[in-house]
């Protein structure tokens, strides 16, 4: 069974989301992190980096968020039919974790990259329900994600983005988000 190593309140719950979503069996490995159980030999052979989430799926090891939202998208979904529909998940995950985390949760970013990361997310989200068009996909799970923390770890004012916050609200009402990011334990 593909275990999940993660911490209370870390990226682990993006990738709990997803494999929810995916309705992979899985188990997860709560590491505790304020006593230094990443940064054991035993945790530091799956990530030498010391840091969650990690899985280890078989014989498989990885770490990364993206890398391994992008792996499962590949492994268990299989909605990307051609390289090209590929490249696009891993534009919007590649997005979601350097541009969008980045300029949303850095605040020196925050009031110059804001306008331009959310405006164009609010004119794609009015013209569709999720990221690429009619069905969930790990974009959604990507983006959606870091999307949610905002108005959990924030506070930001988002009414200038209306479409923004109705997909926040939407994708915080599905079950697998319910039983991972908002779910009382991260």
């Amino acid at each position: 069974m593909l275990k999940l190593y993660g911490g209370a309140r870390s990226r682990a719950s993006i990738i709990q989301w997803y494999l929810e979503e995916l309705k992979v069996p899985y188990q997860f490995v709560l590491l505790d992190m304020q006593a230094g159980e990443h940064l054991q030999p035993e945790y530091l052979k799956i990530n030498p980096m010391g840091k969650v989430p990690a899985i280890v799926d078989g014989d498989f090891q990885l770490w990364e968020s993206g890398a391994i939202l992008l792996y499962l998208a590949e492994k268990y979904d299989k909605t990307a039919d051609s390289l090209e529909e590929k490249a696009i998940f891993t534009q919007w995950v590649l997005f979601a974790n350097s541009s969008l985390g980045t300029g949303i949760f850095i605040e020196a970013n925050r009031e110059r990259e804001m306008p331009r990361l959310l405006t164009p997310l609010n004119e794609i989200l009015a013209k569709q329900p999720f990221l690429l068009g009619n069905d969930f996909t790990v974009a959604d799970v990507a983006v959606g994600s870091m999307l949610s923390y905002i108005p959990i770890m924030l506070k930001l004012d988002l009414s200038a983005y209306p479409e923004v916050l109705n997909y926040i609200k939407a994708i915080s009402e599905r079950p697998a988000f319910q039983k991972s990011i908002g779910g009382k334990n991260n």
